[in-house]
């Protein structure tokens, strides 16, 4: 009794190796001293004539020849391949997170695509960026954004002034020196706003994916424990149709 998971560890070996024989196969077809043979003898004019040696070239590969190794490397190629596709149509898991069933009775094919989607999932989900720490924020409902809390801060403006160095008297006239002094004069009230996530929102967010995957994997190899229908051979209706039983 095979097992899906006992078929996906021979089917890319088989593959290459099928691959690789019929190459070979189509190169050597296609060259033409290997398909080409030849005899050539001589006869001198009289038995006073030269005598040579005749000249043989053997055929070493025909169409026929290329057609029957063509089905000997695909064959069991094909019907592995037919096996695998034949145990995906059957092969089934369930997706089960703290003993709660998130996905039903999902097809393998779709498991292996839902977990290299999660994959990427999860790298978003890192690279969310998080609220400023060093502010106290709450979510502004209105908006749908974060709101820091409102902080103030004051605006000065460089007003002029005199200081007088001295008086004026009936000989000299005062000696002033203007100088400028900075001075209150406006409120600034700050408020800032954020669209990234709480730490603790983005740590559970992490932790739902991380199982989700886990638990796709599972899954995963649940559905890869199904038995592999036997007997599914694809080759022989296909080659007998094109070069005959």
């Amino acid at each position: 009794m095979t097992r899906l998971n006992q078929i996906i560890a021979i089917a890319q070996t088989k593959k290459r190796e099928a691959q690789a024989a019929w190459t070979e196969t189509f190169r050597n077809v296609q060259k033409a001293p290997l398909i080409s043979g030849i005899t050539k003898t001589y006869s001198p004019k009289d038995e006073l004539g030269d005598q040579l040696p005749p000249e043989f070239t053997k055929v070493q590969i025909t169409t026929t020849g290329a057609l029957a190794q063509l089905r000997l490397d695909l064959s069991k190629m094909f019907n592995v391949v037919a096996e695998l596709d034949e145990a995906n149509t059957v092969a089934r898991g369930n997706v089960t997170v703290d003993g709660v069933t998130v996905l039903a009775d999902v097809p393998v094919t779709t498991l292996m695509f839902l977990e290299k989607q999660l994959v990427d999932v999860h790298t978003f989900v890192t690279k969310l960026p998080l609220l400023d720490p060093s502010e106290d924020w709450s979510l502004d409902p209105t908006t749908g954004v974060y709101k820091s809390t409102s902080k103030q801060s004051t605006r000065t403006a460089k007003v002029p002034k005199n200081h007088v160095l001295a008086i004026a008297t009936e000989k000299h006239p005062a000696q002033v020196q203007m100088f400028t002094e900075d001075v209150i004069v406006g409120t600034w009230t700050t408020t800032k706003f954020s669209g990234a996530m709480p730490a603790p929102e983005k740590a559970l967010l992490l932790a739902k994916v991380s199982k989700l995957q886990e638990a796709v994997k599972f899954a995963r190899e649940e559905a890869n424990m199904t038995t592999v229908p036997e007997g599914v051979d694809l080759s022989t209706p296909v080659f007998n149709y094109l070069l005959g039983s």
